[in-house]
């Protein structure tokens, strides 16, 4: 497998929405595994293929070397818990810079697998954090979005300065 040049923040594509995966193949397996070896040397816990510039709802997430990566074809979250949590979030896309951001401490969500099965799952705490991280990114929504406005353009004067 490949790794593969990501796309670094304000690059356009990062505010760009993505298409579902229609086509579940040798193609797709080989993305997938590719966004994989991306996200490990970049390195980080989650990548979409939007962050190297193929823009097709595609995540990839490895929360921990004994569970292992996980592949997720179209996701969408059905439904988010009222109890929310605060963590330390960043992209790939601007290796560095992090902050904190709210968002619902449990959520349930729809995928298909890399064969096109179709999944629900229930997500708690990190792993509902990056889940919900990366469909925002599938919908163009990067992450400093999230911010209050006063946090996210010091945040980009800071990865300014650092580029």
């Amino acid at each position: 497998m490949a790794v593969c040049p990501i796309l670094k923040y304000p690059d356009p594509g990062l505010a760009r929405s993505c298409q579902p995966v229609r086509v579940f193949d040798g193609n797709l397996k080989a993305l997938a595994h590719d966004l994989l070896d991306t996200m490990r040397a970049a390195p980080g816990v989650g990548i979409t293929a939007a962050h190297i510039g193929i823009f097709t709802r595609l995540v990839v997430l490895e929360l921990s070397k004994e569970i292992g990566p996980r592949f997720y074809a179209n996701p969408e979250i059905l439904a988010l818990s009222e109890e929310t949590m605060r963590h330390m979030e960043g992209s790939v896309s601007m290796p560095g810079v992090t902050d904190e951001i709210e968002r619902p401490r449990k959520i349930r969500f729809r995928y298909q697998d890399i064969d096109g099965a179709f999944h629900e799952e229930e997500a708690e705490g990190f792993y509902a954090v990056c889940m919900q991280h990366e469909i925002d990114q599938l919908g163009g929504i990067f992450w400093l979005k999230r911010l209050s406005r006063l946090k996210r353009d010091r945040l980009i004067r800071k990865w300014g300065k650092g580029k």
